[in-house]
C-alpha cells in the first residue's frame, strides 16, 4: 500500500490533534527524520499554547452589565469577549502565517511554503471586530502578534538587527512607505530585529527589542484608512499584555510588552518623537 507524501496540512492537522492514529504515526516517523520539521512544529504548538494562555482566562470573566441588554447587545464590540470567542480561530491560522509569512527567508524552502510566503493575506478581525474603533483594532491585532512572536526562541524575527539596512528597505518597499526602526537604546532596549506580517489593511511591520533581562517589546506598525486622523495615545490590556498604540499620518503605531502603562508610555513617547522629529 502507498503511502502518500506528509504535506503541510497534515503537519497542521498533527499540531492541532486532528489525524488519525494511523496518519499521526506517519507524521511522526517523517518528522523523527527531518529535525528541521520537528523543531517548526513544535514552535507551532508552542504558539497555540501561548494563545490558550493568553485568551483562556477570559472565558472565566463575567458578561459585562451593557452587554446582557439585548437592545445594546449590537451596538458596541468588546475586544476581550470578542478574542474569547475566536481565539480558535485565530490559533489555526498562526501556524500557517508563522510558517508562511517567513517571507524573504523561505527561498530555498519547499514549493508549498516557498508559494505561502508569497501570497500576503489579510488578517480577518474578530467577529463584530468593524463596530470597534480603528484604534482598538489596531490594538487587538498588536497584542496578538506580540504574544505570538515574543517568546519565540529560534526565531522571533526574520530578519536581524545586524542586517538592518537590509529589514528596513525590505518592510519600506512591502508597506509602501520609508520605515526605521526607532533606537531605544536610551530606554534600555535593543533592536532584536524585524519580520513582515499580514494586516487588515495590507501587510503590517513589526521590530522587536528586548532589555538587559531578555524582556522583549515590540513595534507593530501599519497603514490604517480612516476618515479622521487622531493622534491621541491610547492604552489598552489583553490579558497580560499591554499596548499603547495611537494613529499618525495614516499609519497606526502600537508598542506591546508585559510591562506596566508607565513603561510602555516612555517607550511610546520616544518612538513618536523619533517619528515626528521637531
Amino acid at each position: 500500500m502507498n503511502r502518500s507524501p506528509i504535506s503541510e496540512a497534515d503537519l497542521h492537522a498533527y499540531v492541532d490533534n486532528q489525524l488519525s492514529s494511523a496518519r499521526r504515526i506517519e507524521v511522526e516517523a517523517f518528522l523523527a527524520a527531518r529535525p528541521d520539521e520537528a523543531a517548526r512544529v513544535a514552535a507551532y504548538r508552542r504558539q497555540n499554547q501561548q494563545l490558550q494562555h493568553l485568551f483562556d482566562p477570559l472565558l472565566d470573566e463575567p458578561i459585562p452589565p451593557h452587554l446582557q441588554q439585548p437592545s445594546r447587545v449590537a451596538t458596541r464590540l468588546n475586544l476581550r469577549l470578542a478574542a474569547v470567542v475566536t481565539w480558535v480561530f485565530v490559533g489555526g491560522i498562526v501556524g500557517s502565517v508563522a510558517g508562511g509569512m517567513a517571507g524573504w527567508q523561505l527561498r530555498g524552502s519547499p514549493p508549498m511554503l516557498a508559494q505561502m510566503s508569497s501570497q500576503m493575506p489579510r488578517v480577518t478581525e474578530p467577529l463584530g471586530a468593524q463596530q470597534a474603533t480603528v484604534g482598538e483594532r489596531l490594538a487587538w491585532r498588536a497584542a496578538v502578534a506580540h504574544a505570538v512572536y515574543s517568546p519565540d526562541t529560534r526565531r522571533p524575527v526574520e530578519i536581524g538587527a545586524d542586517q538592518e539596512d537590509q529589514l528596513v528597505a525590505w518592510l519600506s518597499k512591502r508597506l509602501g512607505v520609508k520605515l526605521k526602526p526607532p533606537s531605544l537604546k536610551a530606554q534600555g532596549y535593543e533592536l532584536i530585529g524585524g519580520r513582515l506580517l499580514p494586516g487588515s489593511e495590507g501587510p503590517v511591520a513589526q521590530f522587536m527589542y528586548h532589555d538587559a533581562k531578555g524582556k522583549r517589546l515590540t513595534l507593530y506598525v501599519s497603514g490604517e484608512r480612516q476618515d479622521k486622523q487622531d493622534t491621541a495615545f491610547h492604552f489598552a490590556t489583553e490579558g497580560p499584555i499591554g499596548v499603547f498604540y495611537w494613529i499618525d499620518n495614516g499609519m497606526g503605531y502600537a508598542i506591546s510588552a508585559g510591562s506596566n502603562k508607565n513603561e510602555l508610555a516612555r517607550v511610546a513617547l520616544a518612538v513618536y518623537n523619533q517619528i515626528n522629529p521637531k
